[in-house]
C-alpha cells in the first residue's frame, strides 16, 4: 500500500470518528465519576494488601532467607529413598486410596436421595427444599480436616475416621452438585413418561435419572481424584493413610524418605487423573476433561 493511500485511509478514519462524536456525544463523554470509583476501589485493594503484608511481617529479606532454606531442604531430599520401608509405604498408600474411595462412594450414595429432595423439579415444596439445601450448606461448610478431628475423637485414630471425614465433607458438596444437575436436566423425557401413564416415581426413575447419571458419575470420579490428596492431608492429624508417615518423617527431618513419599503421591495422583479423565470421556463423551 502506498504512502498516499495510507494517509487517505487515516484521514477518512479521523473524519468518520469526528462524525460519530458529533452524532453520539454521550457515548464519547468521559465518565469521571465511574473512573473515580474505579480508582478508589483499586486504591482500597492496594491499601488492604499493604496492610495485610505489614500485619504478617512480610519483607523481601525474610522471603530471600526462606528461599535459601528451601533450597537447603531440597538438597537434603536428594536422592529420594524409602530406606528399607518400601512395603510399609506402599501399604500406607493403599490405605490412603481406600479412604478416598470408600469416603467418596459413601458420600455419593447417601447424597443422591437427598439431592432429589433438594431439587425443585422433584420436590416443589419450598419449605422442604429450603430445609434440605440449608442442611447441605452446613455439611459442606465444615472443612474435611475439621471433620477428621471430630471423627478421631468419636471413633478413634485410624482410616475409619478418615473415611467418615471425607464422606461427611463430600456429602454436602455432592448434594448441592447433584441437585443442580437434576434441576437442569431435560424435562421432556419425564413428561413423556407421565403422558404415557407413568407415575411420579416412574418419571424420576425412567425420565430423570438416565439423563443425569453420566454427569453425576463424572462428578464422583473428579471428587475421588481430589479426595486422594485430601486423604493424604487428613492422615497428618491421625486419620490413617500415608499422611501419618509423612508428618512424622518431616518432624524428624528424614527428608530423603519424605521426597520418596511425595513422589509416590504425585505418581498416584497422576495415574488416577489419567484413568478418571478417560472414564469421564467414556461416560459423557469426548468433550469431558
Amino acid at each position: 500500500m502506498s504512502k498516499a493511500r495510507s494517509e487517505t485511509l487515516r484521514a477518512e478514519a479521523r473524519a468518520e470518528l469526528a462524525r460519530l462524536r458529533a452524532r453520539y456525544p454521550a457515548q464519547f463523554r468521559t465518565d469521571w465519576p465511574a473512573r473515580l470509583r474505579a480508582a478508589l476501589l483499586l486504591g482500597g485493594l492496594i491499601g488492604l494488601a499493604g496492610f495485610g503484608a505489614w500485619q504478617f511481617e512480610m519483607s523481601p529479606a525474610r522471603l530471600l532467607y526462606g528461599l535459601g532454606r528451601l533450597g537447603s531442604f531440597a538438597l537434603l531430599m536428594l536422592p529420594p529413598s524409602p530406606e528399607g520401608h518400601l512395603g510399609t509405604f506402599v501399604h500406607a498408600l493403599g490405605e490412603t486410596l481406600g479412604i478416598a474411595f470408600l469416603g467418596t462412594l459413601t458420600a455419593a450414595i447417601l447424597a443422591f436421595p437427598v439431592a432429589l429432595l433438594a431439587a425443585r423439579n422433584v420436590v416443589p415444596n419450598p419449605f422442604a427444599h429450603f430445609a434440605v439445601r440449608r442442611g447441605l450448606d452446613v455439611m459442606r461448610s465444615v472443612d474435611v480436616l475439621i471433620w477428621a478431628l471430630i471423627w478421631i475423637n468419636v471413633v478413634g485414630l485410624g482410616p475409619f475416621a478418615g473415611m467418615l471425614a471425607i464422606a461427611c465433607s463430600d456429602f454436602g458438596a455432592f448434594g448441592k452438585l447433584f441437585s443442580e444437575a437434576i434441576e437442569t436436566c431435560d424435562r421432556r423425557p419425564g413428561e413423556g413418561v407421565v403422558a404415557s401413564g407413568g407415575s411420579a416415581l416412574h418419571r424420576i426413575r425412567f425420565g430423570l435419572i438416565p439423563g443425569v447419571l453420566p454427569v453425576l458419575a463424572s462428578q464422583v470420579l473428579y471428587f475421588f481424584e481430589s479426595n486422594t490428596r485430601s486423604a493424604t492431608i487428613i492422615g497428618i492429624v491421625g486419620a490413617g493413610g500415608i499422611g501419618q508417615y509423612l508428618t512424622e518423617l518431616i518432624r524428624v527431618l528424614e527428608l530423603q524418605q519424605v521426597a520418596f513419599l511425595v513422589l509416590m503421591i504425585l505418581a498416584t495422583v497422576a495415574a488416577i487423573d489419567w484413568v478418571s479423565t478417560r472414564l469421564r470421556r467414556a461416560i459423557i463423551g469426548p468433550a469431558a476433561r
